[in-house]
């Protein structure tokens, strides 16, 4: 593409803290979030910054990113597949609430087609103060996303605030409330934006992770083996995997409970957030080989930030190859629903 055409970008809107309002330009706590219209957040930017770009905005949903639900990531992953295989789009940009943005990117690189993202990026953005603040960063990291998604070596689903670039594998929001919340870990950023201008410290490539292969014998870097949208699309109950997390004198009650419980709501999954390098409190550990006797699939993480459950040739439980509670939980939600489709 000509560097003198206007670069082609879709901008997908979710609602989120970006598009929050609140009643005083002063208040960044008490806003409602979702206000906004994506369209709206455009106008924020100035006129100069927009220049270069040709920008197709599409409100995809409007809602506070806690109550992020099964059908938006549906709907969300159909719509980026849609534009990414349109010849004239360079990328996707996202505008997503801080809460579960980290899950939602994880779910799009799991189950967007790798021929599409291979070439090109899905950049989700977001804000820590409402779109109404007397001084909101929503503009500062919308505008970029957009730097980001028409970077040519741009690949794969990425996130973007504070001027970090962050894969969707390690990305994690780190802080409840300041500007820069969101971390990777010991992993670190892919790359910086600064005034406009991309500068990457580590190639983008797509990493293919477990999501949608058996997460005890996929060990990380499995091709999936059925179109994963193909069976999103089929499904209207999306398996329950459940999040546990060990702490001094945890006990097996929960666990327990949910079995008891399965006949009415079935359970089929749990991750354990545990503790230091995959301990288990003695009674947790064994709540949860009742559960997994009882059909259930139990994966292993850790509640800590940095690092990884390293595997030990005496474990009870498959581990999670480094992913944490959260995004090892949309690993085995997807590999149950593929086994299933694939049954």
């Amino acid at each position: 593409m000509s560097s003198d055409l206007p670069r082609k970008i879709v901008l997908l809107g979710t609602g989120g803290t970006i598009a929050g309002s609140a009643a005083d330009a002063d208040d960044n706590l008490g806003y409602t979030a979702a206000q906004v219209g994506v369209a709206q957040l455009l106008r924020a930017i100035p006129e100069s910054v927009l220049a270069p770009f040709e920008i197709v905005a599409e409100q995809v949903a409007q809602l506070d990113s806690k109550d992020m639900s099964f059908v938006v990531w549906r709907q969300l992953a159909q719509r980026c597949t849609h534009w990414l295989a349109q010849e004239g789009v360079q990328g996707v940009v996202i505008t997503h609430g801080t809460d579960t943005l980290e899950e939602t990117a994880f779910f799009l690189q799991s189950v967007l087609p790798a021929g599409l993202t291979s070439e090109k990026p899905v950049v989700l953005t977001c804000a820590m103060r409402p779109a109404s603040a007397y001084f909101p960063d929503g503009p500062q990291n919308l505008a970029d996303a957009l730097a980001v998604a028409s970077d040519v070596p741009a690949k794969g689903v990425l996130a973007v605030c504070a001027g970090r670039i962050h894969s969707a594998l390690h990305v994690q929001k780190v802080h409840p409330y300041r500007l820069d919340a969101f971390d990777s870990g010991d992993a670190g950023p892919l790359g910086f934006v600064e005034e406009g201008r991309v500068r990457w410290v580590c190639a983008p490539v797509p990493i293919l992770v477990l999501s949608t292969a058996n997460v005890e014998q996929a060990r990380c870097s499995a091709e999936p083996t059925a179109s994963a949208l193909e069976v999103l699309a089929q499904l209207t109950i999306w398996p329950r995997v459940e999040i546990i997390m060990n702490y001094a004198g945890a006990g097996g009650f929960m666990v327990d409970a949910m079995l008891a419980r399965s006949i009415l709501d079935p359970l089929h999954g749990l991750v354990v957030a545990a503790t230091g390098n995959g301990t288990l409190h003695h009674d947790l550990e064994r709540a949860l080989l009742r559960a997994q006797d009882a059909g259930v699939r139990v994966v292993l993480s850790s509640r800590c930030h940095n690092g990884r459950v390293l595997p030990r040739s005496d474990a009870q439980f498959p581990d999670s190859c480094g992913l944490s509670p959260v995004k090892a939980r949309v690993a085995l939600m997807l590999d149950l629903m593929l086994g299933v489709a694939g049954a």
